[in-house]
């Protein structure tokens, strides 16, 4: 399904870089989306960090951060710089139809905007200002990434279109694999000193993977919680900001992936892509972490670290070809595409009836 505007400008978090080799959530499937909407011959604009890579027009609004705590500044500078433009175009003649906003945060301008704003939701609720969602201008509308989250806005009457990924991008690999992977955002609520401890105690080399955003929490999380632990480990390893070919390699290869998230997640793109790529997952038992792994299919739910030192020992029961079908059937970045696609189509009917009123 071709989406029904003609125009669509994307928001991007403005910290830092939108590709494939995003550590962020929301840039990955930033990226994807958008490349399946050009890919209809949309003329798409992202609005993101200088270095950013997308199919259609890369509209740069700044540096990525590499400053500590910079993100007030950042974002009051990305805004800025996206109205203007959406002004601008007006002015030129070729205004856009749509803004998607992926930020977390470019919503409360839409009553500057003309034209409909959609905002997809991708942390859990209490992560956004309370006063985000309070007179929310009427051109505004929410999407959810998942049937675990939406009830936690069901005053704000969200739609649910769910994440997916590039499938093609992933290969299972049916010849040895060992080890246990971790990977992600290195922050105290993804906890991956969690799992360091589970391959510790179950005497598993782990790959650490991910990125430390330029927050001084998370720096501070990672000095005290993640580093000592590394150095007394010698068979963990920590990888910064692996490329996308490292990433797949490391799915591909590693026994299981351990997710060890402490906050009720709303998606997750790694536990799609480890199915994708045959391997099972362990995560803990945490939002809609159940409505991605398959118990006893795919991986297993756990609830805490003892479980999951229990739970590699039956890593073998699961089937390499269960988990890749699981993922063919169920996260597709081409039907996360026809969904929103579809949402297009019902946010301009709306418009359209609104405006013949």
């Amino acid at each position: 399904m071709i989406p029904a505007f003609k125009r669509i400008l994307y928001v991007a978090y403005p910290l830092l870089t939108v590709s494939e080799c995003s550590a962020g959530g929301a840039e990955q499937m930033l990226w994807a989306l958008e490349r399946e909407i050009a890919g209809h011959g949309v003329p798409t604009t992202v609005a993101a960090s200088a270095g950013s890579q997308v199919s259609g027009e890369l509209f740069i609004t700044g540096e990525p951060c590499i400053i500590l705590d910079d993100f007030e500044r950042r974002n009051l500078e990305h805004q800025d710089r996206i109205v203007e433009l959406i002004h601008e175009r007006a002015r030129e003649g070729r205004p856009f139809d749509l803004v998607h906003d992926q930020s977390g945060s470019f919503w409360p301008l839409a009553a500057e905007i003309d034209f409909p704003v959609l905002a997809t939701l991708h942390l859990p609720r209490h992560f956004y200002p309370p006063h985000f969602f309070e007179n929310v201008p009427a051109n505004v509308s929410f999407n959810c990434v998942s049937g675990a989250q939406a009830p936690t806005f069901v005053d704000l009457n969200p739609t649910v279109v769910p994440n997916g990924i590039l499938l093609d991008r992933f290969a299972p690999n049916s010849g040895p694999r060992s080890g246990l992977l971790w990977l992600g955002r290195i922050c105290e609520e993804k906890a991956p000193h969690l799992a360091l401890e589970i391959a510790r105690r179950a005497d598993e080399p782990v790959n650490l993977a991910g990125q430390i955003y330029p927050f001084s929490y998370h720096q501070e999380y990672f000095d005290s919680e993640v580093g000592p632990r590394l150095e007394h480990m010698p068979s963990a390893a920590f990888v910064s900001s692996p490329s996308a070919g490292q990433k797949r390699r490391f799915l591909r290869e590693c026994k299981a992936v351990i997710i060890t998230s402490l906050v009720d997640e709303t998606s997750s793109l790694v536990a799609m892509e480890a199915a994708a790529s045959g391997t099972p997952v362990i995560t803990f038992r945490r939002g809609a972490l159940p409505e991605i792994v398959v118990d006893g299919v795919t991986g297993f739910l756990v609830d805490g670290v003892e479980e999951a030192v229990e739970a590699l020992k039956r890593i073998e029961e699961i089937v390499l070809s269960d988990c890749v079908s699981h993922a063919r059937e169920n996260f597709s970045g081409v039907k996360m595409a026809e969904g929103y696609a579809q949402l297009y189509h019902g946010i301009a009917a709306a418009r359209n009836t609104y405006a013949e009123t």
